[in-house]
């Protein structure tokens, strides 16, 4: 099957059904794809990135919706990681820093920025030089690989100089502080380009498809048996090797074709509050020691994220839960710092992800590894797991080399760090022209900036949608950040397919509005219906479902502990397109 460009990467309607129609095809030997793809989180989009781009025809699919899972719930942060510095993790570091760097120079300097931090001092006289020690040291791995840092060096700050980065901190909490450069990035918008990018050079990517068996000759694995979960329709996909990456499902999906060798993997559930920037005063955030781990206070637009926790989760794994002791336990730790305590009455959102790490002796989830391993358990199938979203696109590499090495032809050696992301090419010149763009299309400049941050060089396609209907230019209701425009553009070209996805993922209003997107679903319903034509009876249940789904959160959140929280949250099933 020869992989036909998807020019500017369109995951709409129409584009889905051909990418059906192609992964069907499969079935003649003639069409057989080179690599079939199982799961659309960040490994999974970058190895169909990675594998279309050395010139491989590439399927793709993901049960639910792109970084449903844990790649849309992380801190939002790319990060080599101070505390693996401690552990004298050098090589993990330095990997994640070379990738930080790559992220923000070159393959998404639209979609990723540098976010400033205070390491706070506690300690007078021997902490500063062992501390700054370390921050020094992780400023010197990050200058590698030809590229930019992407962000500027440390610097030690005084008592004095700390207040007035953040005049909310408590005078006796800290002695002085370094402030640090890391990089940010919004998780679930990064994902979604990502499998764009690689549908625009030929992949064939599918979501709302789940792969229920692995199809079999003798003991190799020659492609999967999938469920469209749009239609129900079952089919078969051929492909000469499949790449499992699953995440947290890795030993279920694993399962379907062996007990054998497994690669065995841990959920950690890590949740995050969001409150809202002016609940207290700083230009910076803040990396506090916990006695567990680390917890992060990080800018984020109008809003601070603050997290995490680091508990082992056994329960769900599409939808884990908060419980009151996790958000007790975020609040009482920054308000060790804070003059003004935060409250629960403070929280706009909350949201709870899975970490999947690589399972050992150790209890504790906070000490397994983020190292990744891939492995070849069967004939024809390829498993990849563990990593930090950093490091994506070496998971990606390393799981696409693996995979290509018993192929007969010659297959080229990986390219993706010089791949830049749809939106990246031209950034810089349509920043720089924003007031140009601003008085030729009638928007806002605070708009088209906020446009341009999230959609790069491709901005112009959502002024255009405005273009053709000027009241779409109007902010979503409860959203003031978002334009109607925007939700429109999560169906034609972003793949959404539920009104949750824009919500949740295309938008983070889920988390970032006091209603956490009430009432601006049946806004968005009807532009998402008049898209993916649905009938009045599918747009009143996709709003009924979100507002039955935002009630099972907020109900989970007040719950004492991990299993009444998940059967709180579990109130709600998954919705599917009436037929």
């Amino acid at each position: 099957m020869n992989n036909v460009p998807n020019e500017g990467g369109v995951l709409g309607p129409a584009a889905r059904e051909a990418s059906i129609a192609r992964l069907r095809a499969t079935s003649e030997p003639v069409n057989e794809l080179d690599i079939l793809i199982v799961g659309g989180g960040i490994v999974g989009a970058g190895a169909a990135l990675d594998a279309v781009t050395r010139g491989l025809s590439v399927g793709i699919v993901e049960a639910s919706d792109w970084a449903a899972g844990t790649s849309s719930r992380s801190s939002k942060l790319i990060h080599g990681g101070l505390r693996y510095l401690e552990m004298l993790d050098f090589g993990l570091v330095k990997e994640a820093l070379h990738e930080r760097g790559l992220i923000l120079s070159v393959l998404a300097p639209h979609l990723a920025r540098p976010v400033p931090f205070l390491y706070p001092l506690t300690k007078p006289f021997l902490e500063r030089p062992y501390v700054g020690a370390g921050i020094a040291l992780y400023d010197a791995m990050s200058i590698s690989g030809g590229h930019s840092r992407g962000v500027p060096f440390h610097k030690h700050l005084s008592r004095r100089g700390t207040l007035r980065a953040a005049p909310s901190l408590k005078k006796d909490a800290f002695v002085g502080s370094i402030r640090y450069y890391d990089g940010q990035v919004d998780d679930a918008k990064y994902v979604a380009n990502l499998v764009r990018t690689a549908a625009h050079y030929g992949a064939h990517a599918v979501n709302q498809m789940a792969v229920v068996d692995f199809l079999r000759e003798g003991e190799r694995v020659v492609g999967a048996k999938v469920v469209n979960h749009e239609d129900g329709t079952h089919f078969n996909v051929k492909a000469k090797q499949v790449i499992n990456a699953t995440g947290v499902w890795t030993d279920e999906t694993q399962a379907m074709v062996t007990d054998r060798g497994q690669l065995k993997v841990r959920a950690s559930k890590g949740i995050h509050l969001v409150v809202p920037r002016d609940r207290f005063q700083s230009t910076v955030g803040l990396i506090l020691r916990t006695e567990k781990s680390v917890l992060f206070v990080i800018p984020w637009g109008r809003h601070w994220i603050i997290g995490t926790t680091d508990t082992e989760w056994n329960l769900d794994k599409a939808h884990p839960a908060a419980s009151s002791k996790d958000i007790d336990y975020i609040l009482e730790h920054v308000n060790r710092v804070l003059k003004r305590p935060l409250t629960r009455e403070d929280v706009e959102g909350v949201y709870a992800g899975l970490r999947p790490l690589l399972a050992g002796e150790n209890d504790s989830t906070a000490k397994l590894s983020r190292e990744h391993i891939v492995a070849h358990p069967v004939p024809g199938l390829v498993v990849v797991a563990g990593g930090k979203w950093t490091t994506y696109r070496v998971m990606a590499k390393d799981a696409v080399d693996e995979a290509t090495r018993t192929m007969d032809e010659r297959v080229p050696a990986s390219c993706t760090e010089t791949i830049p992301l749809l939106g990246a090419g031209g950034f810089k010149a349509a920043w720089n022209r924003r007031s140009r763009t601003a008085e030729e299309s009638g928007v806002h400049v605070a708009r088209v900036e906020h446009l341009l941050n999230r959609y790069g060089s491709m901005t112009p396609e959502v002024l255009d949608i405005i273009a053709r209907n000027p009241e779409l230019a109007e902010p979503l209701p409860g959203a003031d950040d978002y334009l109607q425009a925007e939700a429109v553009y999560a169906a034609t070209h972003e793949g959404a397919r539920h009104v949750h996805d824009v919500l949740t993922r295309r938008t983070r209003i889920s988390i970032e509005a006091w209603d956490r997107g009430v009432s601006a679903v049946p806004v968005v319903a009807k532009l998402m219906g008049e898209v993916l034509g649905w009938s009045d009876v599918q747009r009143e249940s996709e709003i009924k479902h979100y507002i039955a789904r935002v009630e099972a959160e907020r109900l989970s959140q007040q719950q004492p502990d991990d299993e009444s929280a998940d059967a709180a949250r579990l109130g709600v099933e998954d919705i599917v397109p009436l037929r």
